[in-house]
């Protein structure tokens, strides 16, 4: 998974043509590291995606404006419009999120 370091970096990569997903996250989750163990399988699998990762704590500001209150968070983005929003609550397992991804098809 790429990380998003910047603004500008977030901005290119939401307004792309495909599907990008950008996993909100941050080093002191540990909701966060149990998603690490599961999602690289899911990502295989959901491969329509581009899969990127921002960590909430460095760019709070993005954060804020995309309305993610808790980590992990998935959001979809296509054409710089933000699709869908998989909060933290219903992100605890490989079953929430394929469920989540599998409605947006």
């Amino acid at each position: 998974m790429q990380g998003i370091k910047n603004n500008d970096q977030f901005k290119e990569t939401v307004n792309k043509d495909e599907p990008v997903i950008v996993k909100f996250t941050a080093d002191w989750c540990p909701d966060c590291r149990r998603m690490d163990m599961f999602i690289d399988d899911i990502m295989d699998t959901y491969n329509q995606y581009g899969w990127y990762e921002l960590n909430r704590d460095e760019l709070p500001e993005i954060a804020d404006e995309q309305e993610v209150m808790g980590i992990p968070s998935l959001l979809i983005f296509q054409n710089g419009e933000k699709k869908a929003h998989l909060h933290s609550a219903n992100a605890k397992s490989p079953e929430q999120v394929k469920e989540f991804l599998d409605a947006q098809k």
